[in-house]
């Protein structure tokens, strides 16, 4: 019998993709935190009727769904958008405006899975409800540039592609281009960079444009253009419009974005977006049969595509490293080298692990040497040894090859005060 396979586009995480996953968890909720935000969660099984209300009948292609023992239509959730507007509308009278709100959780899209894109993925969602003001949006363009550098991918590493769909509704209006043609418009320019020149035109031209006319607004489209005046006077107060390039390619969702529509790419590897977000001020409404309407902001990061440019980027790299080191490794090693001091080691395993210290032993008689090589395998800072000299017990750091004898009374408070000191300095004084 052939061995059960993972589900394709679907991940194991081992304890070393672990070790990534909770690193890039614990640096989105820092940010976040640091940002004022509050996290929530949303189901991961929802009506179906949830994302069709939103993107309309055509998503259901995308869709895990299934008819379940109910009898009822569900699906996994592609996005965590529309259980946020469901959510924030049902009880929008309970919170002070403005809503910031985060959340962390997999997402299940049915696509072809290849470099930066799974079945199954986990997007960090930050978003905020309430407020119509270019502040809003400011406010979460510098979220995702700080969230980038806290994870140490540099100004040189990446960049914000910025556009706002207002200004192709101007272009439309502007050319006399009926409106039901503006779906069909955007889905163009969203892929006018990877179509070819020719296959551009003739599309346009079905709708009374040419490519000429589309070049010549996009090069109009800088970012002097009224319509990034608020967002570069903000950005630039913080210092941080260096991070900005518009580019009026980027349109997003088609009929989910009212405004400000924004991406994050990395500048060297040519990978997918890293994130992307932007204004979609009428979403409340339509979750909620217009009883609420509620201006609304977000941006969404995956952790596939961020995973692999965080291994390319150098200085991302050396932060990674650190961390994944630290996941992996112990405070101490209890060393029993003495057999009949086993039970005084384990009363001393308890209480430091009571007090905060990571620490592992040998679950049974075993040569020193091998506890010693159990203790660098689990990258140990300290081998703490019960031999024939209890009640004295032999610290060793196995940084600094260093040791020092420490009496058992006394080993805890011992043990955290080496823990204070810098791993490669001396083990005491």
């Amino acid at each position: 019998m052939e061995p059960i396979q993972t589900i394709r586009g679907f991940r194991d995480f081992f304890p070393e993709e672990c070790a990534l996953r909770n690193y890039i968890f614990d640096t989105w909720r820092a940010v976040a935190r640091r940002y004022g935000f509050m996290e929530y969660e949303g189901p991961i099984l929802e009506s179906t009727d949830l994302f069709r209300k939103k993107s309309g009948d055509e998503i259901t292609s995308q869709l895990f769904c299934f008819i379940d023992k109910g009898e009822r239509d569900v699906s996994l959730r592609p996005e965590v958008t529309p259980s946020l507007a469901r959510m924030a509308t049902a009880r929008q009278r309970d919170f002070k405006k403005p809503i910031k709100w985060f959340q962390i959780g997999s997402c299940f899209r049915y696509e072809a899975p290849q470099e930066g894109r799974t079945r199954e993925f986990i997007q960090f969602n930050a978003d905020i409800l309430g407020d119509a003001s270019p502040a809003t949006d400011a406010e979460l363009i510098a979220m995702a540039i700080d969230t980038m550098r806290e994870f140490g991918v540099n100004a040189e590493d990446f960049a914000i592609r910025l556009s706002n769909r207002e200004i192709w509704n101007a272009f439309l209006t502007e050319a006399n281009i009926a409106a039901e043609h503006t779906t069909t418009f955007l889905q163009i320019i969203d892929k006018i960079e990877r179509a070819r020149a020719e296959d551009t035109e003739k599309k346009l031209s079905g709708i009374g444009l040419t490519l000429e006319q589309v070049r010549t607004f996009m090069a109009a489209a800088d970012e002097n253009h009224p319509a990034f005046a608020a967002l570069r006077e903000n950005l630039t107060a913080r210092g941080l419009w260096q991070h900005i390039k518009i580019d009026a390619t980027i349109v997003r969702g088609l009929a989910y974005y009212t405004g400000t529509v924004f991406e994050v790419f990395d500048l060297k590897h040519g990978l997918r977006a890293v994130a992307g977000g932007g204004r979609y001020d009428k979403l409340c409404a339509v979750m909620s049969d217009g009883k609420v309407d509620m201006p609304a902001a977000g941006f969404a990061m995956g952790d596939v595509v961020l995973g692999i440019l965080l291994k390319k980027t150098p200085g991302a790299q050396m932060k990674l490293t650190s961390a994944l080191l630290a996941a992996s490794s112990i405070d101490a090693f209890v060393v029993v080298a003495d057999e009949a001091q086993r039970g005084h080691a384990l009363a001393a395993v308890q209480a430091l692990r009571a007090a905060g210290v990571r620490i592992d032993y040998s679950f049974g008689a075993q040569k020193v040497n091998k506890q010693f090589q159990a203790a660098e395998d689990r990258k140990a800072r300290f081998a703490i040894t019960f031999g024939a000299e209890y009640p004295e017990v032999v610290v060793k750091n196995l940084i600094a090859r260093t040791q020092v004898a420490v009496p058992a009374a006394s080993l805890v408070e011992e043990v955290r005060k080496l823990l204070q000191e810098p791993p490669t300095g001396p083990l005491l004084a």
